[in-house]
């Protein structure tokens, strides 16, 4: 905190003063902001620093997990790799659509503060964070394999054929020479890689991949929405809920359907 603000924090008059000058202090600077309002006994000052201390504590708790986020990036780049590449995908669940994947080079430049595996971040969140790697990551490939290809070579074989159009997508712009991924290996890959349990929770490449084949795959269904609207595609993105069941029973199934994981309905 500047010598000013500082003097503004000591001289202000009450809190409606002091919340206004909260909101043009960083949260890095509310330790200190803490150590110069603990001293004012009122009640309302004091409800103000214990909320400030909360904040404060869940940025610190948050930055070392960030620390974590980047651990495995850090110790392939102490052992010689340069470009690394984390890979995920989205849809292997839902009964209906493709199944999506995402690799994503991460740049050393921009500020990923919050980046977390997509299913823990809100709808508002993930967007957010699309644009922000899709605009600043030194590469990034999508790549897809349909609801046919599931059909014909299985669900597993499926989504790893999305991610080797993915890689293929990226090599366009960049090509990796290590990879990080989400529980999975492609063994016919010539590219070292790393299968991590729990990999997008874990790694900030990783992270930032599921981001993507989330994000894209959402707008995939929000899409087939427009066109089925009685499934609630919208909402539950082809996953079977009782509002999809009830769809698929009322309006049968749409020519989208993976028809190995509708097998009752057939």
């Amino acid at each position: 905190m500047t010598d000013e603000m500082i003097e503004k924090v000591k001289n202000a008059k009450g809190t409606r003063e002091i919340k206004g000058l909260i909101e043009s202090i960083e949260i890095t600077e509310y330790a200190e902001l803490v150590a110069l309002l603990e001293v004012d006994t009122r009640k309302t000052v004091q409800t103000i620093v214990k909320q400030l201390s909360r904040k404060y504590t869940a940025y610190l708790s948050e930055r070392e997990r960030m620390k974590r986020m980047y651990e495995y990036e850090n110790d392939l780049k102490q052992k010689g790799f340069k470009v690394i590449a984390g890979l995920d995908e989205a849809g292997r669940g839902p009964l209906i659509g493709p199944v999506v994947a995402a690799v994503v080079v991460l740049d050393e430049e921009t500020d990923y503060f919050g980046i977390n595996d997509s299913k823990k971040l809100n709808a508002t969140q993930r967007e957010q964070f699309y644009d922000l790697i899709v605009s600043n990551a030194s590469g990034y490939g999508i790549g897809m394999a349909s609801h046919e290809e599931i059909d014909e070579i299985n669900i597993l074989n499926a989504t790893k054929l999305a991610m080797k159009r993915a890689i293929e997508s990226l090599k366009a712009t960049v090509n990796p020479d290590f990879l990080l991924l989400d529980a999975l290996e492609i063994h016919e890959l010539e590219t070292p890689q790393l299968g991590i349990v729990k990999g997008d929770s874990k790694s900030a490449s990783i992270a930032a991949a599921s981001i993507l084949a989330k994000v894209t795959r959402d707008r995939v269904m929000q899409s087939v929405h427009m066109t089925y609207p009685h499934y609630g595609f919208d909402t539950n993105m082809g996953y079977g809920t009782d509002a999809h069941y009830e769809g698929i029973r009322k309006f049968g199934l749409t020519p989208l359907h993976r028809r190995t994981f509708v097998k009752p309905f057939l």
